[in-house]
């Protein structure tokens, strides 16, 4: 296996130690490919169930881009963590190209999103490389991303995968880490208390804010709020009861 681009290390150089990494390296991109696109970058929790949390979403298209997402639990992340390659589509309006995640290509062309470019990072080797982080480009016109462009947005994925692997870890129940945005941080902790009251798995728990943010058309974020800080109750759904022990 090859190592991280030398590039990628000289920039996450420049940025280790910083007080909010992923937003000043999501913020770098975005300038060095001239505020064409807008910059999303995630970190998936659980590849599997394909949970993420938001680290960074730089310019007007990326933190509608990236909550959605994260509130329908599909969109061109989610297929890159799947197939562990880069979700390259040009035409948010081409059925084949967004078969995999329609409702999330129909609301985000309604908030102005035409292409996404999605990049993971993979780590391992051969058939045992996982996606932990994703980069994602939004833009507000349709048409191929160029070589050039896309070269630059890999750069600063390898180099936010370095300054992750490289910060503190935190503890499981620090949801305030600097690497979460403070909206991501009350999502899980919504979750956490979901988990708790329901005995329900996170998946389950995750599932279950979900389907009630989809019933009541609420963001996920504002359900989650409610929850945390206004002791809002859910009530369980059929399908979302706790495992067998």
């Amino acid at each position: 296996m090859t190592g991280p681009r030398p590039e990628a290390v000289a920039l996450a150089a420049r940025h280790a130690g910083q007080a909010h990494p992923a937003r000043n390296i999501g913020e770098a991109c975005r300038t060095a490919l001239r505020g064409a696109y807008s910059v999303g970058l995630t970190l998936a929790a659980d590849a599997a169930l394909a949970q993420r949390v938001s680290l960074c979403a730089a310019g007007p298209l990326a933190a509608r881009g990236e909550s959605l997402q994260i509130n329908l639990g599909e969109g061109p992340c989610v297929q890159a963590l799947k197939q562990r390659a880069p979700v390259l589509t040009e035409d948010l309006d081409d059925p084949a190209a967004t078969c995999q995640w329609p409702v999330y290509a129909q609301q985000a062309r309604a908030h102005r999103i035409r292409a996404a470019f999605a990049l993971p990072v993979l780590t391992g080797v051969g058939p045992g490389q996982q996606a932990g982080l994703i980069l994602t480009l939004y833009r507000d016109r349709p048409g191929p991303i160029c070589e050039a462009d896309l070269h630059t947005a890999q750069i600063h994925a390898d180099a936010a995968e370095l300054l992750l692997l490289t910060a503190p870890v935190p503890r499981e129940d620090d949801l305030t880490h600097a690497w979460l945005l403070p909206t991501d941080a009350v999502v899980h902790q919504a979750i956490g208390v979901i988990s708790y009251r329901h005995r329900l798995t996170t998946g389950q728990a995750l599932a279950l804010l979900r389907a009630h943010a989809h019933t009541e058309n609420s963001d996920l974020t504002t359900l989650a709020h409610a929850i945390v800080h206004e002791r809002l109750t859910l009530p369980d759904l059929p399908d979302a009861g706790p495992e067998d022990s």
